[in-house]
Order: structure tokens, then C-alpha cells, then sequence
């Protein structure tokens, strides 16, 4: 048969597909080569961030953003000065000298610059939550594998020994099916919040607009930046700040992908401040294999709500109390009407032998940028823990229960509600 020739347009079609399927691949690295980090981020939990990677002896950082100079400064100094920093996300993703991106930006900023990394071959650690929409983080899933990047979210519980154990021991049956889980963000902020201030001109060493980024232009206010915008939805929440963490862990323990249906009740009941989400907020999620998830978010009280650890699940057999250190079991005892007899989990106590979770969190990632392979928290399961605490967030606007088709990512007895699933960006920004 002979052989079919190839026209000039089909080759160079053909050339351009494989030169941008070279580039979305990024630089092949060896086993013990070093991963070059470009850190976008870098106050707060991004310097917390550098201190876990730079624990790492087969990493280098060499590239810093942040659109507050100050900070910037400040982190560029811990090596010497001689980092390249950026005052644009765009310019260190473009760099050759990063393989992989570390993303620690304010939660309404993840999507477009996790999404811009994986479209120029970087591979992307993610902090929680993974977005501040649900279609963003759908988005952010689809993108992550047409360009084959591996993406790891910062929900560093995923790589505790113990809760794989926990896990483990759960799924297999240890204090019988799970019927109510339950967790806190528990903080005593009354009288004064986050304060109160004046709009202002912002800064002169803090460039305000990239800042605010696909958000709504408005005029700077000390009682956001910085870290402050966790208590304003426009950035963040306190149910995607450590609502996504406690969540996540439930998940995996009870092996439950997404809820059927959601509601919350809150509101600002204490607190006279700037915040705009509540100082006490309750939501109950509901599973279709039959149990609850409970999480409160009480900020005008922190006295203990759970007998002990972060995470309380309550089974048929006994009471699972566990926290990133240590763990206990508490047997139940039979009630009213039942056989005195009746099998119960034993009494049990553990410890964690994992030291500094974020560190083994960003050892995980390392190795899977390395060896290709999906880290322990992919970018699906922390889409899907994010998506908890955002309905629960859009359970509150609407003041509905909401009823959630996992599959479809809809809502199904309120349309209206879906209408907060996204939010239109202000240009140029794009969800691309």
C-alpha cells in the first residue's frame, strides 16, 4: 500500500499539536533532581507554607510573588536576597526557572492562577479552600487533566498516618455505621471582631487592584487586607477556611462523596464589626447513605463543644474522637430497650507519630510531581470538600434547604440558587 502523503497545512498541524503537548508536560524530572518552586503568596499561610517546603532538601525556591511589597521583602530576604520576585502571578508562571507552583493568594484568586500554572506545564499546590465558587473548582478539576498536571490542595490532613489509619478503621466497621458527624471553628472574638475602618486610598506598597483582582473595584479597607478578608464573602469565608479541613477528614473516614442536601442558619448576633459573614453560624448536611455532618461556626464563644479533639463521629458501636495528635474511641452503652449484651467498639487511644503534617503534606506533593502520580489530596477530592462549604455558604444566602445532585453539581428543588455557582468576573479576568 502506498504510502499517504502529508500536506504542508496537515504537518505543521500536526507539529504545533506535539510542540504544545511538549509544553504542557513541563520539564521531565529525575528522581533526585531538585523541583524548582515559584511561591505566589507569601504572608501568612504562604510563609507558612516556605517554612514547610524549605524543610525539603530536593526542592529550590526560586521565584517569589506578592502584591504587597512589604511581604515580599520580607520573604525574598530569607534567601538571601537572590530569589527573582514578581510583582504579577503571570510573569513567575511564565518563568523557565519554576516547575511547580505554590498558590497561597486569597481564596477568590485560586482558579485563575491555578488554572494559568497547569495551562504552562507547572504543576500546583493549591491552599484550601480549592475555590470560592463550585464552578470554579469543577473548572479547575477539568483542567488540571486535559494539561495532565498533578495538583495538590492543602487540606494536609490528607497525609496523616492517623486518619488513614482512622479511615481504615472506620470503613471497616470499628464503632459500627456512622450516623452524625460533627466539628467547630471555635473563637472568642466578641466584643470587637476584625474592628471596624474607613474606606481609604490604599497603601502605597500594596498594589490594591490586582489585590481585588476578578472582584468588584472599590476603595482599600484595613479591616480586609491583610489576612482580615476571611471574614468577608466576597474573599473567603470562615466555612471554606477550616470548615473545608474537618469536612474533608469526615469524608474520608465515612466515605461519602458528596451531601444530598444541605441547610445553615446564622447570622451576626454578637458581634458589631466589617465582617460580612456571621459570628454564629450552625449547617447540617445530609447524606444519601443515612447520616449527618454537623459543623458550627461559633466565634463569639470558644469554649469546647466536642468532649475532646477536632473531629467528633458518632457510631452505632461507639464515639470516635480524633484530632491531627491523637485519637479515642469511646464504646457506647446499650440504651433503652436493648440487650445489655449487644457488642460495642473496646475503649482505644492512639497517638501520631506523623510530626509536622504540612511538611509531609509538601513531601507528598514533591513526590508526585516526580513520579506523575495523583498526591493525596487531589485536586477532585478537594474540589469536592470545597464544594461542602460552599453550599453551605450559598444554604445561608438563600435561607433554603438545598437539595444537591453530585452529579449534575446543581441544585435541584431551589434553580435560583444555582445562580451562585459563579459570579461574573470584572475584566479582563477570565475562567478559562
Amino acid at each position: 500500500m502506498p504510502a499517504r502523503k502529508i500536506s504542508r497545512r496537515t504537518f505543521h498541524a500536526a507539529a504545533g499539536a506535539l510542540a504544545l503537548t511538549a509544553a504542557s508536560a513541563g520539564r521531565v524530572l529525575g528522581a533526585n533532581e531538585r523541583v524548582q518552586l515559584g511561591f505566589i503568596g507569601v504572608s501568612n499561610r504562604g510563609g507558612q507554607l516556605l517554612d514547610a517546603f524549605t524543610k525539603l532538601n530536593d526542592i529550590q525556591v526560586t521565584a517569589l510573588c506578592d502584591v504587597f511589597e512589604p511581604s515580599l521583602e520580607k520573604a525574598k530576604q530569607r534567601f538571601d536576597g537572590k530569589t527573582a520576585t514578581f510583582g504579577d502571578f503571570r510573569k513567575l508562571i511564565e518563568s523557565k526557572d519554576v516547575d511547580a507552583v505554590v498558590v497561597a493568594t486569597p481564596d477568590h484568586w485560586h482558579a485563575i492562577q491555578t488554572i494559568t500554572a497547569c495551562r504552562n506545564g507547572k504543576d500546583v499546590y493549591c491552599e484550601k479552600p480549592l475555590s470560592i465558587t463550585i464552578r470554579e473548582g469543577r473548572r479547575m478539576v477539568e483542567v488540571a487533566r486535559e494539561t495532565k498536571r498533578v495538583v495538590q490542595v492543602g487540606t494536609h490532613r490528607r497525609s496523616s498516618r492517623l486518619y488513614a489509619k482512622l479511615a481504615s478503621d472506620v470503613l471497616g466497621g470499628k464503632i459500627g455505621k456512622v450516623t452524625v458527624s460533627r466539628c467547630y471553628r471555635l473563637n472568642d472574638m466578641y466584643p470587637d471582631g476584625i474592628g471596624k475602618a474607613e474606606p481609604t486610598e490604599p497603601p502605597s506598597t500594596l498594589n490594591w487592584d490586582m489585590w481585588l483582582g476578578p472582584r468588584p473595584a472599590r476603595k482599600f479597607q484595613a479591616t480586609i487586607h491583610p489576612y482580615k478578608f476571611r471574614w468577608h464573602d466576597l474573599y473567603s469565608s470562615q466555612m471554606g477556611n477550616w470548615g473545608v479541613h474537618y469536612l474533608d477528614a469526615i469524608r474520608w473516614l465515612t466515605g461519602e462523596e458528596a451531601p444530598s442536601a444541605v441547610v445553615a442558619v446564622g447570622g451576626r448576633y454578637a458581634i458589631d464589626d466589617d465582617r460580612t459573614i456571621p459570628d454564629t453560624l450552625e449547617t447540617i448536611f445530609e447524606f444519601a447513605s443515612g447520616r449527618l455532618a454537623i459543623f458550627g461556626q461559633y466565634e463569639a464563644s470558644q469554649l469546647p463543644a466536642l468532649t475532646k479533639g477536632e473531629v467528633e463521629l458518632r457510631g452505632t458501636l461507639g464515639a470516635l474522637y480524633m484530632s491531627e495528635k491523637e485519637y479515642e474511641i469511646m464504646p457506647e452503652k446499650p440504651g433503652q430497650f436493648q440487650n445489655l449484651k449487644t457488642n460495642r467498639s473496646k475503649a482505644e487511644k492512639g497517638q501520631a507519630d506523623d510530626g509536622d503534617l504540612t511538611v509531609q503534606h509538601a513531601r507528598n506533593f514533591i513526590d508526585c510531581v516526580k513520579s506523575r502520580e495523583k498526591p493525596n489530596a487531589d485536586v477532585e477530592i478537594g474540589h469536592r470538600s470545597t464544594t461542602m462549604s460552599l453550599l453551605a455558604n450559598i444554604a445561608l444566602a438563600t435561607k433554603m434547604r438545598l437539595e444537591w445532585d453530585a452529579q449534575k453539581e446543581l441544585v435541584t428543588n431551589y434553580p435560583k440558587a444555582n445562580e451562585l455557582l459563579h459570579y461574573e468576573y470584572r475584566k479582563p479576568w477570565k475562567l478559562d
